[in-house]
């Protein structure tokens, strides 16, 4: 049985189709993680690679003004991608950025329900497919208490896999990238020198403009990166064997027949199988938007510590991240200001820069840091719903 990778149209009659959904809540069939438990910010830490021991610790956590492990921001997108493929039947999906507003802290013993509402789309020319769609959803996360703690704001382009093979934009590349062994070296010993300020806190007055964050480096990207993330991280809903083949008799369009190992692969394995990554026009696998957005965040709560809060979180997605691949993720800070709000706050320019001098991920974000002249702590007036300087 030959099963190929489905082949949509983007179609005036497709797109008029689609318009009737814009503004209805989506159902989420995708939920990975709802509890929030020690077990599950464990594997989604080391599926990310990060070591802070806040998100791990017990006794460390306790002696902060959590009280108890927290899960990192970037937890959320376990529970949820915050995005679903949805309309547009074989027309290729790419996350290609998120603007994430973060409200309350989560907590081990929280549980977390997601909500999700496509808000609209746009048509643009492509020059890696010839014409592509952005579609815009909305996603919010609550607490048992049904309190909003976080929501996001996603962008996705829709193309067209048969015209993205033929243009074959990406094919320039040398895939994997040739590392000579000092070059490793020198990557390996950055990666292994990263440290989270933790306990060191970070006030408000001692920083300023022009201030570099403390890089953070991913790579060379490969196979057992993408398992880790897919074990502890990714709620896609990979399944096996009778799981699997029962989804894909009802979604064959999800589905595409390895001619290498005559396995049946999903669509999302474009981002670890060689072969069904060529079939949607790419020429090697590649990282998932939502992997690259948490690696970012890491970044950021690495850098304010354990009692610093990320209160605005933006991020675009350009060209791809591809096995063998190394990026490097930077920040500086641009202002420093009491917000309207009355919070200490500073905001922070991202950079990821991959081996090819490729800005991969730009972004900008707000921190609420703590304040010794205001005695101001950001974590502890949001558990007490007090935000903001008497």
């Amino acid at each position: 049985m030959k099963v190929e990778i489905a082949e949509g149209r983007i179609t005036s009659e497709a797109l008029e189709k689609w318009c009737e959904r814009i503004g209805i809540p989506l159902r989420i069939r995708n939920i990975f993680n709802t509890e929030v438990t020690k077990d599950s910010i464990k594997h989604f830490v080391d599926g990310i690679g990060d070591t802070n021991p806040l998100w791990t610790d017990e006794e460390y956590a306790r002696n902060t003004s959590y009280g108890k492990i927290p899960a990192p921001p970037n937890w959320l997108y376990s529970v949820f991608p915050t995005w679903i493929l949805q309309g547009l039947p074989g027309v290729h999906g790419f996350h290609a950025g998120s603007e994430w507003t973060f409200y309350k802290p989560v907590r081990v013993g929280d549980t977390i329900k997601p909500k999700c509402t496509f808000t609209g789309f746009e048509v643009r020319p492509s020059e890696f497919a010839g014409k592509s769609v952005i579609e815009y959803q909305h996603s919010e996360f609550y607490n048992q208490k049904n309190e909003l703690v976080a929501e996001t704001d996603v962008w996705i382009v829709r193309t067209e896999r048969g015209s993205a093979r033929k243009r074959g934009k990406y094919s320039k590349y040398t895939l994997p990238h040739p590392w000579k062994e000092e070059e490793l070296k020198k990557i390996e010993e950055k990666i292994l020198s990263e440290k989270p300020r933790g306990e060191n806190h970070l006030f408000w007055e001692d920083v300023n403009v022009g201030d570099e964050l403390p890089e953070i480096v991913k790579g060379p990207f490969g196979l057992t990166d993408m398992i880790a993330f897919c074990i502890g991280a990714n709620p896609v809903g990979i399944k096996a064997f009778k799981s699997a083949l029962e989804f894909y008799k009802k979604h064959p369009a999800w589905a595409i027949r390895d001619p290498n190992t005559y396995a049946l692969e999903p669509v999302f394995a474009v981002h670890y199988n060689k072969f069904v990554a060529n079939s949607a026009g790419l020429p090697y696998p590649y990282d998932v938007g939502v992997q690259r957005h948490c690696w970012l965040i890491q970044l950021l709560t690495n850098y304010i510590g354990n009692e610093g809060w990320l209160k605005k979180n933006y991020a675009e997605y350009r060209r791809f991240f591809y096995f063998s691949d190394v990026v490097w993720i930077k920040g500086k800070v641009v202002s420093k200001y009491i917000s309207e709000g009355r919070e200490p706050c500073i905001d922070i320019e991202t950079h990821a820069f991959n081996q090819r001098g490729e800005d991969i991920m730009p972004g900008f974000s707000t921190v609420v840091l703590p304040s010794k002249e205001y005695d101001y702590w950001p974590v502890k007036a949001r558990l007490k719903g007090k935000i903001g300087i008497n």
